[in-house]
């Protein structure tokens, strides 16, 4: 299984013109920040001293947030290019197995999206350390570190009971685009949560990337949303304005989050036991 752990992410990684694109939604709400929101928001909130930091690190948990759905099913497409040429039922063949085949194509994902994020990371954090010199502190690092890897085991787990029902690489690739497009507004990067109408904030909070997303913003903008309101009602507007808490009723606590968040991996990962043992059984059949 460790073989074909290494060979999925060579193939990914060799592919430079698909890791971009796996890229592309993440860098898609970079650059429409950059270019158009920063500007519009940050003249709402011009009152409060760090607003390039408490902007700048609410793009960074939502585009990790898109980072991890897009790149964990970019990576997955190995698992529908296997079954369209036929590899996947020759793997079969040999005393590998099926579950262990399908969870090197998970376990393979799960690794790409984690490394994808850092490297996402990497590139925002340079850039607002050299624009806004923005930095995150050391105290962040192992919950933001467990952050991702959630995000990454949630995206790969939900993405894998969609890509191993698709037939073709062309059908996955309309899903992906679509996934792509769609991942900025229901993380609530393109626009902030609080601005959408009520219809559509209930739609973004059936998303696992909102909870994603929230958390991600938690970790980052904790100690600079501490300094920067006095207020706890301010804080409370601007965290439901931004998507940095969720709104059910009242405004979801960190520990609800993630509570949230880790239920929706157990039932993904019973839904996807559940579908793998079915395919399985009728492979046997």
């Amino acid at each position: 299984m460790l073989a074909l752990i290494k060979r999925n992410c060579i193939l990914y990684f060799r592919n430079r013109s698909g890791v971009i694109f796996s890229l592309m939604g993440a860098l898609i709400s970079f650059i429409l920040y950059l270019v158009f929101l920063k500007d519009n928001i940050e003249s709402s909130w011009s009152r409060i001293d760090d607003t390039n930091q408490l902007l700048d690190t609410w793009l960074m948990g939502g585009t990790l947030a898109i980072t991890g759905i897009t790149t964990t099913l970019s990576s997955l497409s190995q698992w529908t290019k296997d079954k369209e040429s036929h590899v996947r039922q020759d793997l079969l063949i040999t005393d590998l197995g099926y579950w262990p085949l399908s969870f090197s194509y998970i376990l393979s994902a799960a690794f790409i999206g984690f490394v994808m994020q850092l490297i996402m990371l990497a590139i925002m954090g340079s850039y607002f350390y050299m624009a806004d010199q923005v930095s995150l502190s050391w105290s962040v690092w192992p919950q933001l570190l467990a952050v991702m890897l959630l995000n990454t085991l949630i995206s790969t787990l939900l993405n894998a009971l969609l890509v191993s029902r698709m037939g073709s690489v062309d059908n996955l690739g309309k899903l992906a685009t679509v996934f792509g497009a769609a991942s900025g507004f229901l993380v609530g990067t393109y626009v902030p949560i609080g601005a959408l109408p009520d219809f559509a904030q209930t739609l973004m909070k059936c998303t696992p990337g909102a909870y994603i997303a929230s958390l991600f913003r938690q970790v980052l903008m904790a100690d600079t949303l501490k300094n920067n309101f006095s207020q706890g009602s301010a804080r409370e507007h601007f965290e439901k304005l931004m998507g940095i808490r969720l709104d059910w009723q009242d405004l979801l606590t960190n520990v609800q989050t993630y509570y949230i968040v880790v239920g929706i991996l157990a039932i993904g990962l019973v839904l996807f036991s559940l579908q793998n043992a079915l395919m399985q059984r009728r492979v046997l059949v």
